[in-house]
């Protein structure tokens, strides 16, 4: 079976899962979001040419001919129709339990899978055969009545069915004549029968994003993009902690064998910082408040304020990036990794995320605690470190491991980390420290038109006194730093767009890196440019641009990293934060008034 980036995402924000076109479940980390992929065969290459069904949970026909696949309207519920050759039909219905219950959320890290016939009589093939180890070692296996026991290492796994347990150890064929329930999750007994249970999660989880999605701040056109993009994200979230990862998986290559495959399933502040703006533009704010607990406690454990620039999601800060063997990679395409040595670099934009992130929270009266001086003057602890390090050099947003210099981007971030501090004071009355950091931002203002502007490429470049351009210089606006009519904007847009752009995609840089020139354009680079593109009044081109985007998801809506410039294929881990949250500001920016539509 050849692997691609069509898959589904269902998850609950504590335990997510990717399914495939054919309803296999081929990725899913026990215990969070970044722990032991037991079901791990996304990355198992070898699995393109042996059907052992290691490391995948599976329903499949006999003679299976054809599959067709879809989201319940605005919910993260898969629904999977199965068809065989004589035309017997099967549905799978998939998803994690997530409703209010008690006065809080229930969010169990329990996967729930529902197969019924839908046509005629079709013969059903159950094979759920997890690994551990990150592909390294099968299960040790016991059944009971009702339930097959998986031991994986410190995790133990619990499958419990109504189906016939024999027929699902052995892969047994047989007639599916009834809906069949599979609730998979800790190693707890069942309160009813697994298909009473899973009727009941499936009807109450349901409910909850029905309600979620009415809630959101909505643009009147893309609405299903948005409301797909939101739900994703949201999916991207480990709540008991207030931790996002950056994607649900690793080491999904950014292109084919270039040795480009990270691990992606960590906090990075910057990316966190995007995840919480593009929710809290919908009106979703609840996921900036579990953030700010989390960055609270982070800053909490640095008496300096010093922040490396990701984190794991139990606040972890030793990451150790390991190579794991057993594994071959997505389409044999490796090495496999898991842990990011990326956590011990220097990256200094990530003061001004972290600021950003939290400024709403200082202004929105519909939240019930606004933010107050206590927050503050934890904040302003990170923004002395941005005030110190703004023309230090680091490895920037792009995570160079071979190369340290001053870039644009940290600068940019750390002036809005001092400008939003000033702010922040301003509106709690604090005089002197308002006066504190504009000082502080004029200076880094002035610092960064000095060292940034080019005035040969008549355009501000990716590192001081440097020569080279990226795509975050597009961001210079968005960022508030300078207004989008000036022209020393508007001649850097175009130069960005003369080097960077091919097409309607947009590469971060194209200077050779560790690994060489990138193969791949990073779509959130694209999403940047629509945003400079109709900030300077180019609507037309930015729809342009925006509508070729769309046509590049999955059939299920959905953005991993990266676009092949000439095939138009995805790669890169998936779902990918940074692309999702394009959809949405792009959307946004690109819509209609209400008033327009109605």
């Amino acid at each position: 079976m050849s692997e691609s980036l069509d898959l589904g995402v269902i998850g609950n924000a504590a335990i997510a899962a990717l399914i495939d076109r054919e309803g296999r479940l081929n990725w899913m980390c026990a215990g969070r979001l970044d722990g032991d992929p037991v079901f791990c065969a996304l990355l198992d290459g070898e699995g393109e040419s042996r059907d052992d069904g290691q490391g995948a949970w599976s329903f499949r026909l006999c003679n299976q001919s054809a599959t067709r696949q879809g989201y319940l309207r605005n919910t993260p519920i898969l629904e999977t129709i199965l068809t065989d050759s004589d035309g017997n039909q099967a549905r799978v219905t998939d998803f994690a339990p997530r409703f209010r219950r008690n006065g809080r959320i229930f969010r169990g890290a329990t996967i729930i899978r529902i197969v019924e016939p839908v046509r005629g009589t079709p013969r059903l093939v159950v094979s759920a055969m997890p690994r551990h180890g990150y592909g390294a070692h099968p299960p040790v296996v016991s059944r009971g009545s009702h339930h097959i026991r998986f031991v994986l290492g410190p995790q133990v796994l619990r499958l419990t069915t109504d189906a016939p347990v024999d027929y699902v150890l052995n892969r047994t064929p047989f007639l599916l004549d009834r809906p069949q329930a599979f609730v998979l999750g800790p190693d707890e007994g069942l309160t009813d029968s697994p298909m009473a249970i899973a009727r009941s999660f499936l009807d109450e989880t349901w409910t909850y994003w029905l309600d979620w999605v009415r809630g959101l701040s909505i643009p009147a056109d893309y609405q299903q993009v948005v409301i797909r993009a939101a739900i994703t994200l949201k999916l991207c979230s480990n709540e008991e902690t207030g931790g996002i990862v950056a994607a649900l998986t690793t080491s999904i290559p950014e292109y084919g064998a270039s040795g480009r495959t990270w691990d992606y399933r960590y906090c990075w502040l910057r990316d966190s910082y995007f995840t919480v703006q593009a929710l809290n533009s919908l009106s979703a704010t609840r996921t900036m408040e579990n953030y700010l607990l989390y960055v609270s406690n982070l800053a909490a454990a640095s008496e300096d304020g010093y922040m490396q620039p990701l984190f794991g999601l139990g606040l972890e800060r030793r990451l150790d990036e390991h190579t794991d063997i057993a594994l071959p990679g997505y389409r044999g395409f490796g090495p496999v990794r898991h842990g990011n040595a990326a956590y011990t670099q220097v990256q200094n934009d990530g003061y001004g995320s972290i600021i950003l992130a939290a400024m709403q929270c200082f202004f929105d009266e519909r939240l019930p605690e606004l933010g107050d001086e206590t927050l503050f003057r934890k904040l302003e602890r990170l923004g002395a470190q941005a005030e110190a390090r703004w023309d230090q050099p680091d490895a920037g947003l792009w995570e160079f491991r071979n190369r340290a210099e001053v870039h644009t981007h940290s600068a940019l971030m750390c002036w809005a980390a001092c400008d939003r501090l000033a702010r922040i004071a301003a509106r709690l009355g604090l005089g002197d420290a308002q006066a504190r950091w504009d000082k502080a931002a004029a200076a880094i203002r002035e610092g960064i038109h000095k060292r940034a502007w080019n005035p040969e490429r008549q355009s501000f470049v990716a590192t001081f006194e440097g020569a080279d351009l990226d795509a975050s210089l597009l961001l210079m606006a968005q960022t508030g730093f300078i207004d989008a009519q000036d022209p020393r904007f508007l001649s850097t847009v175009a130069a960005c767009e003369a080097e960077l752009r091919f097409g309607n995609h947009v590469y971060r840089y194209r200077r050779p890196d560790d690994f060489g020139p990138p193969e791949t354009a990073f779509t959130a680079c694209t999403f940047w440019l629509i945003d400079a593109l109709v900030r300077t009044g180019r609507h037309d081109e930015a729809h342009r641009i925006f509508d070729d985007i769309l046509s590049h998801r999955n059939h299920l809506g959905l953005l991993s990293e990266g676009v092949h410039v000439d095939s138009g294929e995805l790669w890169g881990n998936f779902p990918q934060t940074y692309s999702m949250v394009g959809l949405i500001n792009s959307a946004k920016a690109l819509a209609r008034p209400w008033e327009d539509v109605l």
